[in-house]
């Protein structure tokens, strides 16, 4: 089950985490994945490596989502290098926390510039090979917070909620062609983004989260292999919430 044999995926943000996670996950069921960066080059290079070593098939590619042009660029080249694309997952994201009297301008459009128009961008590329294939796969990362919300995140919330519609809408827009569209919402996962959580925040997370631990990348890496197989065809418009039972 949930072979990808074959297919060749892209997945932003994969220098590390949930990104490096799901490359690695996809790989290991025979994708050949593209692990994009921004600035960690030797991470990705380092995750490449460790997908080849296990005999799995990946590349590197450097390119900053929030640069729409560039984006678009990268994506384009690589179908075309490979004659395909099957499988994107916009996973990079960035957060900037505080309260929104607080809250930045510049931050505020950074957020956005990257959240939300970034992986737009990147679907509105990926979407050009698949409609022509007359198939393929596209997972949003988005986040429990953009659908519970909490303070201090009203703008990290905002653009992870933003991606929630774009979904629902994306789904109907290309299900024709029979490109899925889902998104995964995941709950307070062991990435560099919750190490930097004090004491106090870590205990107060874990008494709202009926299981009583954080999640891990490899089980939202497994939640993007289920929808990036074949046994998710008819799964579109969808949100997958790996998230621990902190918000049914």
């Amino acid at each position: 089950m949930f072979k990808l044999d074959g297919k060749v995926a892209i997945i932003t943000g994969g220098s590390r985490g949930i990104g490096a996670a799901c490359a690695e996950a996809m790989a290991e069921q025979g994708a050949h994945v593209v692990v994009n960066y921004v600035r960690g080059e030797d991470k990705a290079r380092e995750v490449a490596e460790r997908i080849i070593a296990k005999g799995g098939k990946a590349e590197i590619a450097g390119f900053d989502v929030a640069d729409s042009e560039a984006t678009e660029k990268a994506i384009e080249g690589i179908a075309k290098k490979h004659g395909r694309l099957d499988i994107m997952v916009a996973n990079a994201g960035i957060a900037i926390d505080g309260l929104l009297l607080r809250l930045k301008d510049e931050d505020l459009q950074k957020l956005f510039d990257t959240n939300v128009r970034g992986a737009l961008a990147c679907a509105r590329a990926a979407t050009r090979p698949m409609m022509k294939a007359r198939t393929g796969r596209i997972i949003f990362v988005s986040s429990v917070i953009g659908e519970m919300g909490n303070v201090g995140q009203t703008a990290y919330a905002a653009t992870k909620a933003a991606l929630l519609g774009i979904t629902k809408s994306i789904a109907r827009e290309y299900a024709s062609r029979n490109v899925t569209v889902n998104a995964i919402a995941p709950g307070f996962i062991e990435t560099d983004m919750t190490h930097g959580m004090n004491d106090a925040m870590k205990e107060y997370v874990l008494k709202n989260i009926p299981l009583a631990r954080v999640g891990t990348a490899k089980e939202v890496a497994a939640a993007a292999l289920y929808l990036a197989s074949d046994e998710a065809a008819y799964v579109t418009g969808q949100v997958l919430r790996v998230n621990g039972g902190m918000y049914v």
